[in-house]
């Protein structure tokens, strides 16, 4: 048995009551506290552990969004899409086909951006898809300035840490939070666990889920990291003339990793990011975090003295730019929520009336179609006054592959924010929200298209049928004839074909 230390009693001092206390300023908690005030909330608290916001987008350095199109459409906007605008000004921000590019088979576009990962649909007809890159830095910047737009409503607490839930029965009445001022307690109406590791949710008594399946991308930690001094159109000409070139040195930098590692462009030419994939480490615990950390800068010096001798033409000049500063968290403890999002999701494409999210994923089950995020997903079982958005989501160990990234915690944030606002104003919970309100805020107010509403886009949902949700798919085919895409998936193999 482990030795155990019984903490005295203590009292300790109350830093603040709220409306609204969300807890992790990440993406799915900054879309919360902005969208909770832009929908009329007045007394919010953000608290993030670090002394930035964005999470892994910002401290973790994964400076791509993916997937928002499929084809010609654009499904994912709202606060995800205002990233973008903001940042467009300003030089070397932001690299990404727009949105009206995307679709476009263009042999002249889609030559420009084929190196650039994720930025082109590959097949028979190759099209552009609405894939972004952004330097981290500069959305820091913006994330910051968005925030102070509603200072009067949105109270920020950096170098703040959500430790403990507070109950009563089964209600979370706030959180206990640490810091260099020491232990203290905030009591709020409304909590939103936005941690992305269920730091909250994990003891209030609700279920939750622990690792994703072991094949699968999200059962992977990752340290990133930028070389700069490079030219990636130089290395992109480099490749051209040595067939099958790149997937050699995703092998080879992984051999000398000890780990799979991927060279990816960034928005600026002369800098590229590394992405690794871990294996067999927990983002939620201590031994595995360090263990990730110290590995990852290991190699890094090996990693740049490779690409400087087996492609001088581009690397010659490589130097190491910068490590981000927190390590990528893909996937630890998930929510068990009154909805628990399955393959199925993607194989079957299912309506549901409380949907708050319909989002374009990077899934080959449904070649990357729009699947719909209902409002249960993030509601926690048999406890009140709490939501739980982001990549935490109530989701089994193959579907939250596809739900943790960014624009997914944006949305459940963005809805999570306002379903808060709307108990507030209207009196009731968040658990018996009137999902109307919410979803009206969401599409009418916050640019957010939801199938079925009224005010959303009628070709949305038209173009869906005619491409039959992407159920064309063999893998898809396969599910539908088995009656459950369980049974039928094969992450090994899709994960390698997309790796």
């Amino acid at each position: 048995m482990s030795k155990v230390y019984l903490e005295p009693a203590n009292s300790i001092n109350v830093y603040a009551e709220c409306d609204i206390l969300v807890v992790g300023g990440g993406s799915a908690g900054h879309s919360a506290a902005l969208a909770a005030a832009r929908a009329g909330a007045k007394n919010i608290i953000l608290m993030e552990r670090y002394g930035y916001m964005g999470g892994d987008v910002t401290g973790g350095y994964v400076i791509m969004v993916p997937a928002l199109t499929w084809y010609e459409k654009s499904f994912v906007r709202g606060i995800q899409e205002e990233w973008f605008t903001r940042l467009d000004p300003i030089p070397q921000a932001v690299l990404g086909p727009k949105i009206s590019q995307a679709g476009s088979t263009d042999p002249f576009l889609v030559e420009t951006f084929k190196g650039i990962h994720g930025c082109v649909k590959f097949g028979e007809n190759p099209s552009l898809v609405r894939a972004v890159y952004f330097e981290p830095n500069q959305l820091k910047i913006e994330m910051d300035k968005m925030l102070l737009e509603e200072r009067d409503r949105i109270k920020v607490l950096y170098h703040s840490w959500g430790v403990r839930p507070i109950m009563e029965g089964n209600e979370v009445k706030g959180v206990i939070f640490e810091s260099k001022e020491g232990r203290q307690a905030i009591f709020a109406k409304v909590v939103i666990d936005a941690t992305g590791d269920g730091d909250i949710f994990r003891q209030t008594g609700t279920p939750y889920m622990s690792l994703a399946n072991s094949e699968t991308r999200s059962d992977k930690t990752a340290l990133v990291w930028r070389i700069g001094g490079i030219n990636w159109d130089l290395y992109q000409e480099w490749l051209r003339t040595r067939p099958n070139a790149d997937r050699q040195m995703y092998k080879t930098l992984g051999k000398i990793a000890g780990f799979p590692s991927m060279i990816i462009a960034s928005s600026r030419n002369d800098v590229c990011w590394v992405n690794n994939w871990i294996p067999n480490k927990d983002c939620a615990k201590v031994e595995d975090l360090t263990k990730s950390e110290i590995m990852v800068r290991d190699t890094m010096r090996d990693v740049i003295e490779y690409l400087r001798e087996a492609c001088p033409v581009a690397f010659r000049n490589a130097y190491l730019y910068d490590i981000a500063p927190q390590l990528g968290a893909r996937c630890s403890y998930r929510l068990e929520g009154e909805h628990v999002m399955t393959v199925n999701d993607f194989a079957f494409a299912p309506k549901y009336d409380d949907v708050i999210a319909w989002h374009s994923t990077v899934c080959p089950v449904n070649d990357n179609a729009p699947i719909e995020i209902p409002y249960r997903s993030i509601l926690p079982k048999g406890v009140d006054n709490l939501l739980c958005p982001g990549r935490h989501i109530s989701a089994d160990d193959i579907a939250i592959d596809w739900l943790t990234l960014i624009p997914q915690c944006i949305g459940t944030g963005q809805a999570a924010g306002i379903a808060a606002a709307v108990a507030l104003e209207q009196g009731t919970n968040v658990r018996n929200v009137d999902i109307k309100r919410v979803q009206d805020i969401l599409v009418v107010d916050q640019d957010v298209p939801l199938p079925r509403h009224p005010k959303t886009d009628p070709d949305l949902e038209e173009f869906c049928e005619e491409r039959e949700y992407g159920l064309y798919t063999e893998v898809a085919k396969e599910a539908q004839a088995a009656g459950d895409a369980r049974s039928v998936y094969d992450p090994v193999k899709l994960y390698q074909q997309h790796m």
